[in-house]
Parts: C-alpha cells; structure tokens; sequence
C-alpha cells in the first residue's frame, strides 16, 4: 500500500504548527507557519509562501527531534525510509504547481491553538476515531523522550497517522518523539 502523501504533509503540517514556539514549544520556531510568517515570506515567495514556510518548520522539527531522540534502524514523522522521502520530494513540485488548492489548508493552519495535538488532528479530519483508539495505547518511554509504535513499520497511512498522533504525549516545552522499528531487511 503507497502512502497517501497528501496525507502525510497534512500531518506534518500540523504537528510542525503545533510545536511552534507559540503553541507547544517543542521547536524553535514561532508562528513561521502562522500569520506572522505568511506575512515575511509572502514578498518573496508571492505563490509559494506557504510551502516556503513549511520547508523550514520541518527541518527545524527534524532537527529538534532527531536532538531529543535519535533511533537507529527506526521511522519518525521527520525521516521516513528513503522510498517515502523521495516520492514526497517529488510530489513537492505537484503541490508547489497547485499551491492555490492547498491555501485554505495553510489558512487555517495559521490559527492552530490548543494544548490537545490529538483534538486537532481530529479536527482537521486526519485521523479517525480508530486511529484516537491507538493513540490510548501508546506511552511514552521510561525518560519521556519517545514514544513507541508497536510492531514493524510497513509503510501504512496508519502508521504515519500514529507517528503523528503519538506527538499528543509530549507536554508542553517537552516533545515526545514517536517512532517505528524498521524491519530487519
């Protein structure tokens, strides 16, 4: 099963928002994907300010979670098998070519609030109650840095909603990175 990599931006997306300096503060960022930076790049990225300012949301949380918790042979919402990073490298041009459709999405995105990661992502109609039924089970690890999926990732929409949703057991000033172990070949 191909991941659906509309999907998987619209989670990054969210979570990226959410760990802003403005709302969780898990990553040095704030509102770079609010009004505030839609405001400074719009200049000078008239059509694709919004994909501008996800960019560098995305590689300041990579960085920040691969600082907190940095698995070897394991998947996070920021690094994805290789295959997976390349289809969505690709698929960057498609949406940056159609960067209109995606501007309500970015919109909304700008007024993102709430301590509750789960909620929103429910609120944006990207997870299911199946998916909030998982996320009961997870837990976060014994020194609170991670939070494990259980199995081996396969590369479903479900295991990159749950890498998203597992983001719910960070608290605030304190992320929780959710990770899979990859399979052994």
């Amino acid at each position: 099963m191909a991941i659906d990599l509309d999907l998987l931006l619209r989670l990054r997306l969210v979570v990226a928002r959410f760990g802003e300096m403005d709302v969780a503060r898990w990553w040095n960022t704030k509102g770079q994907l609010g009004r505030l930076g839609a405001t400074a790049l719009r200049r000078g990225f008239p059509r694709t300010h919004h994909f501008a300012q996800a960019r560098s949301v995305f590689a300041v949380a990579a960085h920040r979670c691969a600082e907190v918790f940095d698995p070897p042979a394991c998947v996070t919402l920021w690094r994805l098998p290789e295959a997976i990073d390349e289809e969505g490298d690709a698929r960057w041009e498609h949406w940056l070519d159609h960067a209109a459709d995606w501007q309500p999405f970015f919109q909304r995105l700008e007024t993102l609030s709430g301590t509750d990661l789960p909620l929103s992502l429910r609120g944006y109609e990207l997870v299911t109650d199946r998916h909030l039924e998982a996320y009961s089970r997870l837990r976060r690890s014994a020194e609170g840095h991670a939070v494990l999926l259980p199995g081996v990732f396969s590369g479903t929409n479900d295991e990159i909603s749950l890498l998203a949703l597992g983001f719910g057991r960070g608290e605030v000033g304190a992320p929780a990175v959710p990770y899979a172990r990859l399979g052994d070949g």
